[in-house]
C-alpha cells in the first residue's frame, strides 16, 4: 500500500536517508571494525550489539526508500471552514461533553500525544472534507461510533514534517 505523503514528508524523508547512508552508515561501520578488533567474535557482545546497530540502520534506509518509491504526494486543497491535511480542528465530543483539538496529518507523521491524528483514522476520515457546524458520526468498528461537532477549522502550515516516526 502506498503511503500518503506531503512534499514536507518527502523532503524529511530525503534528508534523514541521506543522513544514515552519510553518517550513520560510516559510524556503524567503524563501529563493526573496532569490536572485531577485540578479539574472539564467539563471546564478543560489543560485535554483535555493533553489527545489530549497523542492520537496523541498513533497514531502515531500505524503508524509506521503499516509502518513496511507492509514495503518493497529497497536499491540502481544502476551502474555508472545511476540515484539510495539516489543519488543526477543535472537536466537541457529544457523549463526553468535551472538546479537543487536532491537526490532521499523513500517517507518518501521527502522535496521539500530540494532537496529531492521520487522514486514515476513523475521526480523520470522518472528518476530512466537512465543513464547521456539522455534526458527524465517527465509526470506529461494525459495533462503536460517537457523534463530533466540527466547531473550528484553521489553516496550518506543513511545518510539521520534522516528526517523521521512526520504526
Amino acid at each position: 500500500m502506498a503511503e500518503k505523503l506531503t512534499k514536507g514528508d518527502i523532503e524529511k524523508i530525503e534528508q534523514e536517508i541521506e543522513h544514515r547512508k552519510l553518517v550513520v552508515r560510516k559510524e556503524t561501520i567503524q563501529a563493526v571494525k573496532e569490536a572485531r578488533a577485540h578479539g574472539d567474535l564467539s563471546e564478543n557482545f560489543e560485535y554483535y550489539a555493533a553489527k545489530r546497530e549497523k542492520n537496523q540502520n541498513e533497514s531502515r534506509i531500505r524503508y524509506l526508500e521503499r516509502m518513496l518509491k511507492t509514495a503518493v504526494v497529497v497536499k491540502d486543497t481544502s476551502k474555508e471552514n472545511e476540515v484539510g491535511l495539516n489543519n488543526t480542528v477543535e472537536l466537541y465530543f457529544e457523549e463526553d461533553q468535551e472538546t479537543e483539538t487536532y491537526r490532521l496529518v499523513t500517517p507518518v507523521r501521527v502522535s496521539s500525544l500530540e494532537g496529531l491524528i492521520s487522514i486514515e483514522s476513523p475521526i480523520g476520515k470522518a472528518i476530512f472534507g466537512r465543513k464547521v457546524g456539522e455534526r458527524v458520526y465517527v465509526q470506529v468498528n461494525e459495533n462503536v461510533g460517537f457523534h463530533v461537532v466540527i466547531q473550528k477549522v484553521e489553516k496550518t502550515q506543513d511545518e510539521g514534517a520534522d516528526k517523521i516516526r521512526s520504526f
